[in-house]
C-alpha cells in the first residue's frame, strides 16, 4: 500500500510493527517479520533515513515509529512534488515533440521495434496512453504480444476508454479462447467475430497503430505507425472489417431476457455461438456440453421462436433481443 511512496513490502512491513509495537529492539522486529536480524537492522536504517522512524533516546537499542499522520504526511507531499515537477517536465517535452513533429521526415513516421520485450512495453504503452478508443484486430495465430501479460485493459476501461475488437473465427476454437473473450466482454469491451481478420493490429485514438510483424525469424517484431497516410489506411482496414464482423455476445451479462419460458443463460451461450458461425459440435466442446444437448436446445429455441429453420432462428433471436444487434 505504501509503494507509492517508495517503501517496498519489507520496510512496510517493518513500519507497521513498529507502529504497532510502539517501540522494539533489533531481535524482537527480526522474530516478529521472520527475517535475520542484519536485514531487519538494514529496514530500521532505511526507515530512519525516510524520518518513519527513530532510536529510543530513553533505551539503547529501541527503536521508535515516527507519527504516521506526520511522518507519512510529509513523505505524501514530497512525492506530490515530484510528480508536479514531472508533469511539468512531460508536457515540456510533448511540446517540443509537437514543434519537432509539425514536418515530420518521412522515416519517422514508422519505427521498427524488435524484441519481445520491447514489442510487449509499446502494446503496454499504447493502451495506457490512450484517452478515447482502442480498436484491435486479432487472428488465431500465436499472438506477439499476449494481451493477458498486463491488466492495461482493466486500467484504460476505468479510465473510460472504448475497446472495439474483432477476433477471427479460429480464435474461439483455442483451449483460451473463449475465456480470454468473456474476461473482454466483462470489462465492457466490444467484440466481434469474422471468418477472416487480414492482420493483428491495435490502433489508439487513431493518432498511433501497433502492427506485429511476422516472418521466419523467431525474434517477435512490430512497426509502431504515427499519424500519416499510412495509419489512416490502417484505421479503414479496421473500420471495414468491423462493419462486416458479427457481434459476440456470451453469457447472460447485458442480454435481454425472454421471461421464464424464454431461452436461459446457456440457451443464449449456444446462440452467441451459432451466430459466430461454430459447429454443433464445435459449441458443445466449447461450452462443455454434448452433442445431442445443443441440437435439442437448439430445436426448443426454434420452437419457442415458432420458426422452421436456423436462420429464421438467428433473426428473430436478433428481433427478441436475445442476441446483440449489428
Amino acid at each position: 500500500m505504501l509503494a507509492a511512496i517508495g517503501l517496498d513490502d519489507t520496510h512496510e512491513s517493518a513500519y507497521r510493527a513498529l507502529v504497532s509495537l510502539g517501540a522494539a529492539d533489533v531481535p524482537d522486529l527480526a522474530r516478529r517479520l521472520a527475517l535475520g536480524e542484519p536485514e531487519a537492522e538494514r529496514a530500521l536504517r532505511r526507515l530512519e533515513r525516510q524520518g518513519l522512524a527513530a532510536r529510543s533516546s530513553a533505551r539503547a537499542g529501541r527503536w521508535v515509529a515516527a507519527p504516521p499522520g506526520m511522518a507519512l504526511g510529509a513523505l505524501l507531499r514530497q512525492r506530490r512534488h515530484e510528480l508536479e515537477r514531472a508533469e511539468l517536465g512531460a508536457a515540456l517535452l510533448a511540446e517540443e515533440y509537437r514543434a519537432a513533429a509539425a514536418e515530420p521526415a518521412v522515416h519517422d513516421l514508422v519505427e521498427v521495434v524488435t524484441g519481445a520485450a520491447a514489442v510487449a512495453q509499446r502494446f503496454l504503452q499504447l493502451q495506457l496512453g490512450a484517452c478515447r478508443e482502442v480498436c484491435a484486430l486479432v487472428t488465431g495465430a500465436p499472438p506477439v504480444v499476449s494481451g493477458t501479460e498486463n491488466d492495461a485493459e482493466e486500467q484504460a476501461a476505468r479510465r473510460g476508454v472504448r475497446y472495439r475488437v474483432v477476433v477471427e473465427r479460429t480464435v474461439l476454437a483455442l483451449p483460451s479462447g473463449l475465456n480470454e473473450l468473456r474476461a473482454a466482454l466483462s470489462r465492457g469491451e466490444q467484440v466481434r467475430v469474422a471468418d477472416e481478420v487480414p492482420t493483428e493490429l491495435v490502433v489508439a485514438d487513431r493518432s498511433l497503430a501497433l502492427v506485429p510483424l511476422t516472418g521466419r525469424t523467431t525474434e517477435p517484431a512490430a512497426l509502431v505507425v504515427h499519424a500519416s497516410g499510412l495509419l489512416e489506411l490502417l484505421s479503414g482496414l479496421f473500420d471495414s472489417v468491423w462493419r462486416d464482423a458479427l457481434p459476440l455476445r456470451l453469457g447472460r451479462s447485458g442480454i435481454a431476457e425472454a421471461g421464464p419460458d424464454g431461452p436461459d443463460g446457456t440457451d443464449l451461450q449456444i446462440l452467441g455461438l451459432l451466430l459466430a458461425g461454430l459447429t454443433d459440435a464445435s459449441v458443445a466442446k466449447q461450452l462443455d456440453l454434448g452433442l445431442r444437448t445443443v441440437q435439442r436446445r437448439v430445436k426448443r429455441l426454434m420452437g419457442l421462436a415458432g420458426v422452421t429453420t436456423r436462420l429464421q432462428l438467428g433473426w428473430h433471436a436478433r428481433e427478441r433481443g436475445w442476441v446483440e444487434r449489428g
